[in-house]
């Protein structure tokens, strides 16, 4: 099995799950805890030999000697879940030499994965653009380049969701700068690269990953004609960096 369907199949198997607890009324921290426990279950076992960073695992920096490290977010917007929402993820990537070469990203609410093996094709851009913020706490720096670009706003919980909104055509813009780890945007960042979209830090410096730091705290997915605009708007409001 190839290593992007290994990380679909695993995302589906941890979406399946979190479903099934969703639907009993379970807090997120059990769907945390029981989706994580099946996705390093399944990953141990399919590729002994690769590391592992998950937000729900301790820390192993012997992953820092490692090509290959596996980057997963069991559950990406709990608070999403916990209400009932679809507008959660699971996340399964692996980066290569720091770079996010495959993931895939489930959005069981929707029925939907989404991986690197099989992106789908780009809609028609929309006019004016639309820009993915939080539906709980926008930043201004979102707020100041939709105004600066001319930009609608879209509300969205997790950053996975947010992302394979680009992707589905949904928008066509996410940026964020409010703090974000390795595991919120490597498989995200995988499947929109994938699918010839722009990914990368908010000052236009690529994403890398299998740092020591987990620390990745702003990112921007977008169409790539439009990175150009959206990384002059942010140098503009001096947010970038």
């Amino acid at each position: 099995m190839t290593d992007a369907a290994l990380a679909r199949e695993i995302a589906q198997e941890a979406g399946a799950l979190l479903l099934a607890i969703q639907s009993d009324g379970a807090d997120g921290a059990r769907g945390d805890r029981e989706a994580n426990a099946l996705i390093i279950e399944r990953l141990r076992a399919a590729r002994p030999e690769d590391a592992i960073l998950s937000e729900e695992s301790a820390d192993d920096l012997s992953r820092l000697e490692q090509r290959r490290v596996w980057i997963v977010d069991p559950l990406d917007g709990t608070r999403e879940f916990a209400e009932g929402r679809s507008d959660w993820a699971v996340h399964v990537a692996l980066a290569i030499d720091g770079v996010p070469a495959v993931g895939a990203v489930a959005l069981p609410g929707l029925g939907v994965t989404l991986a690197t093996d099989a992106p789908p094709p780009l809609a028609a851009p929309h006019d004016p653009p639309r820009m993915l913020v939080s539906r709980t706490r926008p930043s201004q720096l979102c707020e100041n380049v939709i105004e600066r670009i001319g930009a609608e706003s879209l509300g969205m919980g997790s950053a996975g969701a947010k992302a394979m909104a680009v992707v589905r055509g949904e928008a066509e813009i996410y940026l964020h700068s409010g703090g974000q780890h390795q595991w919120d945007n490597c498989a995200p960042a995988a499947v929109a690269l994938a699918a010839g979209l722009h990914a990368s830090r908010i000052d236009g410096s690529p994403l890398v990953y299998n740092q020591r730091s987990t620390s990745i705290p702003d990112l921007l997915i977008c169409r790539k004609e439009l990175a150009g605009t959206v990384l002059t708007a942010v140098a503009g409001c001096g947010e970038a960096g």
